[in-house]
């Protein structure tokens, strides 16, 4: 039997010896003689360990062999007596195949007392786990389908088909835990003769349990055990017990036989089979002596004579290494340029080689130098400090280093660095030795250095300038020197991160100039940039050390104010700074006035938001602006809310428009003399969702905002020409429809392509513009979209009379067909002489045009008489109809020509 190569080793090893010790004792031929009682005894070792551990090995597998045949018998024992329990069970099922949970639990109840490794007994009728003993512990069990039940599956199956026992596992159980489970077909008898299935008995075997009990798990045994043949398959199983290392070092081996199967078990001793026998140690020392007694007087006399010749390869060797050293040691000098010097402390006298002679440009003749040949050579401003350095020296006998100028014969100056020590052999005089450099290329390369170092630091101080003004002109306006959008963002994020953690306040004041632009526009940016410095100033002059003052950017400032402030506080501020910014300001012989509107918004505690804070300020500036300029107002709850009920609505007139929301209602236009129907007026209306019919007031102004007026339009128009052709087609006489047109449509420029694309018959249609247009003012396309919009047969009238600007010369410019008076002028003239007189005077300047007049506003009959008798050409009201639908409207002259007709 060969011994594998790392026992060799070891062996080697335990008797004092390597290869590598061999290799050399063989190359001196004075330890051959050793070298090969070496070789025999080590040979002669190795195979008594070897025979040894043959002997001792067959004792071992002897005594394995017999703990295995006790765990085997163990095993066989446990778990046939588990299934003959269990046996008894499945033939009183086979007889009660209508077992319920109470029987089964008390039949299964008489197996547990019997000393056994049973976990739980279970019933599985058609494969379907329905029956449990115990239950407690084991609900989750029930219902468990092994026909679906993945790694139980297979095992199931197989018990099913073949009619017979299956011992399984270990398995993972859905309780927790794993065990042997013994799969038991159940047949009763079928009706007609022959068997049929029932379903599964499965045993539960709890694992630790068996393996306790069989002592697998026992500390004190003295071997690894491993078991193979999961699910009874026998050695073409796996393994399912113990370490891999088991069954791959040439086990003992055993088979277990089960009722449906068998295992195979497997053991080795603890430790191996490598373990060192008992006696080793006393057969290693009994060879170790024996060659103790033939290798030691072979080896002492062999050393001997190997020690001699060792001395002697040792003095040449060092006589070689010291002439090298020498060679070194003068070719580093050369290519260092280094002199070296040895003084005489008593008689001064030098020797100098011959680098040391060049450097102080003495000849190199090797005649000895003294102490004056040294010290006359030293710049006069150095001298003094360097001979203080070499007495200091002397006296302490200690390192000597300097570092002095020479002057040269020619005058050239240059830098020595010298390193000395005393030195004293014997009884000689102290010598002190010592080498010296030229050190000039360093000096000048220093002080080259230090001005680089000086030229830097003076470039890095106007870079840390340069970047400072860099900062500062990021953060700050470069017209007014306010601090910018940036710098305010950056103070802002600063402060609300202070109040998160303790609590603060902050208000800001967001401040626009108002008629700015007209000054820029007029005077010139030059102007303009001069208010904006003067606007800058006022501000700076007028809030206090701590508050902060920004431009934003065009004309809009920001003062931020970190100091609890009142409200009261905060609008004396703002009042000052307004009354400030009204004062005139003179530029290149103009006199400028501008005026400020200014927004408030102010917040407190831990929560405060920049971006919260400045749009708040900005909702306030925005109502300032749109009550008149030049004022200020403080953000609140109801402008909040205000502003929230603006946005809604804006977004629901848009989302309105996109589902054909707004339609056209027609209010009645009557002959004042006949009260015949002599026209109507399409109205529009918003057909809201949830709050119902909702007239223009409600909605119009945020209209105008959003710019849809004009798309408003264009549907009411769209839908009163498709409902004026309706009654045409019905045989309803409506002579035409008027259509209010606002301002912004009339400066459109595809308003009169769009309006020939519409097919409109002339007559049958009015546009009524409202009076405050500006009818005066010069604007080219609003007068030839009106030009246009006559040649197309539609025809002109003014709406709102009398509250606008409209005068007598825009009357005759415009030529309208109609003009209609406003509600506000009518509706007084019942109690009103003066009123009644000013009507009247308006129907007199439009008949004197030749314009129709239309009355608005007429709620009662008695307004109606007033009015014909006044001249009034048409009537509109309540008094005579309310704006209705499409189909009230059809019903409404329907009914009218009846009450004629009848």
């Amino acid at each position: 039997m060969r011994i594998p190569d790392f026992r060799q080793a070891a062996v080697l090893s335990f008797y004092g010896f390597n290869f590598a010790q061999a290799r050399r004792i063989v190359l001196a031929w004075t330890n051959i003689p050793a070298a090969i009682a070496v070789v025999v005894i080590v040979v002669g070792g190795i195979y008594a360990e070897h025979q040894n551990r043959l002997v001792h090995e067959q004792a071992s597998r002897a005594v394995v062999l017999a703990d295995v045949n006790l765990i085997r018998a163990k095993l066989e024992g446990k778990i046939n007596g588990n299934i003959q329990l269990v046996r008894g069970l499945v033939a009183t099922i086979t007889t009660e195949p209508e077992m319920d949970q109470e029987r089964f639990a008390a039949l299964a109840e008489n197996l547990f007392r019997e000393q056994s490794q049973l976990r739980n007994i279970a019933a599985a009728p058609d494969l379907i786990i329905s029956l449990m003993y115990p239950m407690k512990g084991n609900e989750d069990a029930i219902g468990l389908d092994y026909r679906t039940a993945g790694l139980q599956q297979a095992a199931a199956l197989r018990a099913r088909d073949t009619g017979e026992l299956v011992l399984a596992g270990p398995v993972d159980l859905r309780q927790g835990g794993q065990a042997f489970i013994g799969r038991f077909p159940v047949f009763t008898p079928a009706e007609g003769g022959g068997e049929k299935f029932w379903g599964l008995v499965s045993a539960v075997v709890d694992v630790e349990r068996l393996y306790r009990d069989s002592g697998l798990t026992d500390p004190a045994l003295p071997i690894d055990v491993a078991l193979i043949g999961h699910d009874a398959l026998g050695k073409a199983g796996a393994r399912f017990y113990g370490g891999p290392e088991v069954a791959e070092s040439h086990p003992v081996t055993a088979s277990v036989q089960l009722p449906s199967g068998s295992w195979q078990i497997a053991a080795i001793p603890k430790g191996g089979w490598d373990a060192t026998p008992q006696n080793a140690w006393l057969l290693r020392a009994l060879v170790f002596a024996a060659g103790a007694l033939v290798i030691v007087p072979i080896v002492v006399s062999g050393r001997l004579i190997e020690e001699r010749r060792k001395h002697y390869r040792d003095s040449r060797r060092r006589e070689v290494q010291l002439r090298r050293l020498s060679q070194r040691l003068e070719l580093a000098l050369d290519a260092s340029q280094i002199g070296v010097w040895e003084h005489d402390l008593e008689t001064d006298r030098n020797v100098w080689d011959d680098r040391v002679n060049e450097m102080y440009g003495l000849p190199t003749d090797g005649k000895p130098r003294n102490y004056e040949h040294w010290a006359s050579k030293i710049h006069p401003n150095d001298l003094e400090r360097a001979q203080g350095d070499f007495k200091r020296a002397v006296a302490t006998r200690g390192r000597y280093s300097s570092e002095y100028r020479i002057v040269l014969p020619g005058g050239e100056i240059r830098y020595l660095r010298t390193r000395a020590i005393v030195y004293q052999e014997g009884n000689e005089t102290a010598k002190m030795i010592g080498a010296e450099w030229d050190v000039t290329a360093d000096v000048m390369l220093n002080r080259e250095l230090e001005r680089a170092k000086d030229l830097a630091e003076t470039r890095y101080a106007e870079l840390e300038a340069a970047k400072a003004r860099i900062e500062h002109n990021a953060l700050h306006d470069s017209l007014t020197g306010l601090p910018n959008r940036r710098y305010l963002d950056e103070i802002l994020e600063h402060y609300a991160a202070a109040c998160a953690r303790s609590g603060g306040y902050a208000a800001l004041l967001h401040i626009d100039l108002d008629r700015f632009k007209q000054i820029n526009d007029t005077l010139g940016h030059a102007a303009g940039d001069a208010m904006l410095v003067h606007a800058a100033q006022v501000l700076k002059a007028n809030v206090r050390p701590q508050d902060f003052v920004a431009r934003i950017g065009g004309d809009e400032f920001v003062v931020v104010c970190t100091s609890e402030s009142g409200s009261d506080d905060l609008s004396v501020l703002a009042d000052r700074i307004t009354s400030q910014m009204r004062k005139p300001v003179f530029y290149e012989g103009h006199q400028c006035r501008f005026g400020v509107s200014i927004g408030i918004a102010a917040e407190t505690g831990e929560n405060i938001d920049p971006k919260r804070l400045l749009v708040n300020a900005d909702i306030a500036l925005y109502r300032a602006k749109s009550r008149g300029r030049n004022r200020h107002e403080f953000f609140t709850e109801a402008l909040q809310a205000e502003i929230v009920t603006t946005k809604r609505v804006a977004d629901e007139i848009l989302a309105g428009l996109e589902r054909n929301e707004f339609a056209a209602y027609y209010q009645p236009q009557f002959d004042a003399k006949t009260l015949e129907i002599a026209g109507v007026e399409a109205l529009a209306r918003w057909r809201h969702p949830t709050e119902g019919i909702l007239t223009p007031e409600t909605f119009i102004r945020i209209a105008e905002e959003l710019n849809v007026v004009s798309t408003i339009d264009r549907v009411i128009l769209e839908q009163a020409l498709v409902e004026f052709e309706d009654w045409t087609k019905s045989g309803l006489i409506v002579p035409r429809v008027s259509v209010n047109v606002s301002a912004r449509r009339l400066q459109d420029e595809e308003l009169i392509k769009n309006l020939r694309n519409l097919d409109i018959r002339p007559g049958t249609v009015s546009f009524e513009l409202v009076e405050s247009i500006f009818l005066d003012d010069d604007d080219e396309m609003v007068a030839w979209n009106v030009n246009q919009i006559k040649e197309l047969g539609i025809d002109i009238e003014i709406d709102d009379f009398g509250t606008g600007y409209a005068s007598i010369v825009s009357l005759l410019k415009l030529q309208p067909r109609r003009l209609k008076i406003d509600r506000q002028l009518v509706m007084p003239i019942v109690e009103s002489p003066t009123q009644r007189s000013l009507v009247e005077s308006i129907v007199e300047i439009g008949r004197s045009l030749g314009i129709e007049v239309v009355a608005e506003g007429v709620e009662t009959m008695q307004h109606a008489r007033i009015l014909k008798e006044l001249g009034c050409d048409m009537l509109q009201g309540f008094a005579l109809g309310r704006a209705m639908s499409a189909a009230e409207l059809k019903t409404f002259i329907r009914t009218r020509k009846q009450r004629a007709a009848s």
